[in-house]
């Protein structure tokens, strides 16, 4: 699997934008990413649905059923920060497969630098 997005970090709201993408060997009925923080979240969250807080600073989304060589559903993600950052580091992963064998390790783990410009950097 692997992940393309972007993220935009604005005083205390961190928003992301991402796009799961399975490079096979075969489809998957379903995954679990995980995006991961550098600063902690908000107590309260209002969360697309799909995802859940797992966490301080992370938080789960399922992908929905992902072809082969296909695109999982669009995950929007509105985070706010318990207070606002200068910086903020996001991780994104894979964070449950089903078991499935990826081939290409190297695309799993994405890591951005988001500066509070209100910019999308991308990944």
């Amino acid at each position: 699997m692997s992940y393309h997005g972007r993220v935009a970090l604005s005083g205390s709201q961190l928003r992301v934008w991402l796009v799961p993408e399975n490079d096979g060997p075969s489809a998957l009925a379903n995954a679990t990413l995980r995006v991961r923080l550098s600063a902690d979240l908000a107590d309260r969250q209002r969360l697309a649905d799909g995802c859940a807080r797992a966490g301080l600073r992370e938080v789960v989304c399922e992908t929905g059923p992902l072809p082969l060589h296909g695109r999982g559903r669009h995950v929007g993600l509105a985070l706010e920060l318990r207070e606002p950052a200068a910086e903020v580091v996001v991780r994104v992963d894979t964070w449950w497969n089903g078991g499935a064998t990826d081939r290409n390790r190297a695309n799993n783990e994405h890591v951005v630098l988001a500066l509070d410009t209100g910019d999308a950097y991308a990944f």
